[in-house]
């Protein structure tokens, strides 16, 4: 059944974007119905972090439409980022601020009271498990910290929509659980949630919707239980291997390390010998 512009939370329709010779986005299509929890998808260098730039106005479309939240991205960008928040894949935070002052003059950039900045400033700090740390130096972060600050300025201004790309890159696995239960309060609390990432694990545990891009395309969308019916897959990982064809490399073997199998079995008699 087709979705009223209402319901959709983004409508991307035919988006080309180039880079000299270089087509990066080649008609690009992307619906996210309010409300989702939409994992975008594809290989390196697929399109995913240009279709954000195009989205957050970082770029200008060359063709096509974007419309967000019910409104034209490209015709009324300030209102547009008025309602939404960004994670870019590399952060760029005021290194010299304290986490807390960090968070404070991110709410007053979005029109908060200096009162209401600082109060959700520290509710986000305390929720992003933070809250030992915002009256250290940003520079002294570790990659993990920086990300959950982020993704706390992101959110300081109450947004409907919120965009991530690679939240999860090069994390460990304390800061990850703790983004993924962000996550998930801000998916039970109707929050419509865009997230790039390579670990299709995490976007099995997370998303209602998912889409494939490739080369610039979008290859398939929906939600995630008619993705599995539609390509009779069990899992996210198995429709994406159906859709971009897995690499050669997986089958990959070495002839000079010879029958894997046959070495495993005479170190285990060698074992019981």
């Amino acid at each position: 059944m087709s979705q009223t512009r209402n319901e959709l939370a983004v409508e991307a329709r035919g988006l080309v974007k180039r880079f000299g010779g270089f087509t990066a986005l080649d008609g690009m299509e992307l619906t996210i119905p309010r409300g989702a929890f939409y994992a975008f998808l594809g290989p390196n260098g697929a399109g995913k972090s240009t279709t954000i730039a195009l989205l957050t106005g970082v770029y200008a479309p060359d063709a096509g439409h974007i419309t967000l939240l019910g409104v034209d991205a490209v015709a009324k960008p300030l209102e547009v980022k008025r309602h939404i928040g960004v994670v870019p894949e590399e952060l760029s935070l005021f290194e010299r601020l304290t986490g807390r002052q960090y968070l404070t003059f991110c709410g007053r950039m979005y029109g908060l009271s200096g009162d209401e900045a600082a109060a959700r400033a520290a509710e986000l700090l305390e929720l992003t498990e933070l809250t030992y740390k915002a009256g250290a130096l940003v520079a002294e972060y570790s990659k993990g910290m920086r990300r959950r600050l982020a993704i706390a300025a992101a959110l300081i201004h109450a947004p409907e929509l919120v965009l991530l790309d690679e939240p999860f890159e090069g994390i460990d696995v304390l800061a990850a659980g703790v983004i993924r239960e962000l996550l998930r309060e801000l998916s039970r609390r109707g929050v419509t949630l865009l997230l790039t990432t390579h670990v299709l694990e995490i976007a099995e545990r997370l998303a209602t919707h998912a889409g494939v891009i490739q080369g610039g395309k979008m290859l398939d969308q929906g939600t995630v239980e008619a993705l599995r019916e539609r390509y009779e897959a069990p899992s996210l990982e198995a429709v994406f291997e159906k859709l971009i064809s897995v690499p050669a490399a997986r089958n990959a073997k070495l002839s000079f390390y010879g029958d894997s199998t046959l070495t495993g079995e005479k170190a285990h008699e060698g074992e019981a010998a």
